[in-house]
């Protein structure tokens, strides 16, 4: 199956990219003369000296959308240069010269010559653009992306099909049509922008005519566009071969989900305490997780996600059907690819500074000022954290109910209401320990009271009976653990897990691991008892208050 199974002509898709720019500038320049038309015919037909105040409105109205017309048009010519790339790390062949090799390599054997510019930027992600002229019909400046994850993720041969990927929107002139679609796109939305701000009718009704014409434009040209991707993957399996260029269409989704993953659970992680793992670890701890994770695992992370259901706005096909495409074609006589060969990261010279110089162009300005810890670090402060925020609703219920009896026994009983997220913020002082959480457990106030008093939706507070403990039974759980956590980390007994193949948290005595859960069930059971939690507490990790 060739490239031109797949791609229409470069004559064909240049008519169809320039006649949808006409069709927007010729229903611009229609209405703008109809407005203009209508001005006239009311200032000089239909206007009465008694109805003369309205002139001013109503030329204030069409004056405000012949301007969001005009700025529309004008959109198209800023739209669509090459301006600079805030969030990357520009890379020369000086610094890099191996990187650039695969990129020149790439270049020759597609027939087009290597970009002006290259960037490495932090996503699972390559690009190219291209600064064409007189509207895509002359060549000009190139530039291309390579994501340092995808680098961190792909074999070289993988990412060679890449790179020939991208070459490939190269040689079918994609990328100097891609400009003018962009332009076109950008100052259509830009246009349907300003008549959604609009506040009269008129701009509703106008609104709505480039919102149809935005869909159209949208249909077309990502139809077109995801031909584009099908006739470069046959480039790319062409010149790279057919099972690395299936590899990397493969591996692509699961690290995009393995470094969403990674970006949530790890590079994330010290933000509420104001703190970032080391220099460089922000992205770079990528290369951790993927290390500790075969490729079953990795793929765990992105089991998860549904892959979006293919939409007609698309700019690229379904992945399976890339893939099923690739696979059809006549097998080559290149050798299989070995596993666990090196990565795209090889390529470069001093990967540790490439992650630190990325680091410092993506973060804000706030967060670059946030103090720098090690990961471990990172994992003991998050999960005492987490620990004091799952236990502070039932401390602060318990220390309510344990008042609420004192004042009973002396006489004086206050209303009874659940404690709102502002009160157990704000209760900070005296709360109980975890003997005090157990003795009212065991005095049987834990369903008589306290779970009346832990925070909970306004309609959950209607519930009654069984369906009320068990809706709250959770988060007393999650209660007693995170006391059981922080008991356990304040004597060091419990030591951080960055667990790259797992989730970070951490790391609890063997004795804790095997019956805590058991014991903390038995004490928030239906009929509470105690004894094997405070078993464990007087053990040999006990460590009790």
């Amino acid at each position: 199956m060739w490239v031109g199974d797949f791609s229409m002509s470069f004559r064909l898709r240049a008519v169809r990219a320039f006649a949808l720019l006409a069709g927007f500038f010729l229903m611009g320049a229609v209405l703008l003369s109809a407005m203009a038309v209508l001005d006239w015919l009311l200032m000089t037909r239909l206007f009465t000296a008694r109805a003369a105040w309205a002139e001013g409105t109503i030329l204030t109205v069409t004056v405000l959308l012949a301007a969001a017309i005009v700025r529309g048009m004008f959109a198209f010519l800023r739209a669509g240069r090459l301006g600079p790339v805030p969030d990357a790390v520009a890379v020369t062949p000086q610094d890099q010269p191996e990187l650039w090799e695969q990129v020149r390599v790439a270049a020759e054997v597609t027939g087009q010559r290597p970009p002006d510019e290259l960037y490495l930027v932090a996503e699972v992600n390559a690009g190219v653009a291209e600064q064409s002229r007189l509207l895509g019909l002359l060549p000009g400046r190139r530039r291309m992306l390579l994501g340092l994850p995808l680098l961190a993720g792909l074999t070289v041969p993988q990412l060679r099909a890449v790179l020939a990927h991208e070459f490939g929107h190269y040689a079918n002139l994609d990328t100097r049509l891609g400009g003018v679609t962009m332009r076109g796109r950008e100052a259509v939305v830009h246009t349907v922008e300003a008549f959604q701000k609009g506040s009269t009718r008129l701009h509703y009704v106008l609104g709505a005519l480039y919102v149809g014409y935005a869909r159209m434009f949208l249909r077309t040209s990502q139809s077109v566009a995801r031909h584009q991707e099908f006739a470069a993957d046959q480039i790319a399996a062409r010149h790279a071969g057919r099972e690395a260029t299936a590899a990397a269409l493969r591996i692509l989704p699961v690290l995009d989900g393995a470094y969403t993953h990674y970006l949530e659970t790890y590079a994330a992680m010290g933000r509420p305490l104001g703190a970032l793992p080391p220099v460089g670890e922000v992205h770079g701890g990528f290369l951790r997780l993927l290390a500790a994770r075969t490729g079953e695992r990795l793929a765990e992370l992105s089991a998860g996600r549904r892959p979006p259901r293919p939409h007609r706005y698309d700019s690229h096909p379904p992945t399976a059907e890339r893939i099923a495409l690739i696979e059809k074609l006549s097998a080559d006589d290149r050798p299989s690819e070995p596993a666990g060969g090196p990565t795209g990261l090889s390529l470069l010279h001093d990967p540790g500074r490439v992650f630190a110089a990325l680091e410092a162009r993506t973060l804000s300005q706030e967060a670059a000022h946030l103090r720098r810890t090690s990961w471990d670090d990172l994992a003991m402060a998050r999960a005492v954290a987490d620990a004091e925020g799952w236990s502070r609703p039932l401390r602060v219920a318990v220390a309510r109910a344990l008042r609420s009896s004192a004042q009973g026994a002396e006489g004086t009983v206050p209303a009874r209401r659940d404690a709102t997220a502002e009160e157990v913020a704000g209760d900070s002082d005296l709360l109980p320990g975890l003997e005090e959480i157990l003795d009212a457990f065991d005095r049987g106030l834990l369903w008589m009271d306290i779970a009346d008093r832990m925070p909970k939706p306004h309609q959950a507070s209607r519930l009654v009976g069984p369906s009320a403990r068990n809706f709250i039974r959770p988060k007393i759980f999650d209660g007693l653990a995170g006391m059981v956590h922080l008991r356990l980390a304040e004597s060091g007994h419990a030591t951080p897990d960055i667990a790259w193949s797992g989730r970070p948290g951490l790391f609890l005595p063997e004795s804790w691991e095997e019956g805590m859960d058991d014991a903390i069930d038995a004490a928030i059971a239906d009929t509470p008892d105690t004894a094997p939690l405070r078993a464990l507490l007087v053990g040999p990790h006990g460590v009790p208050s």
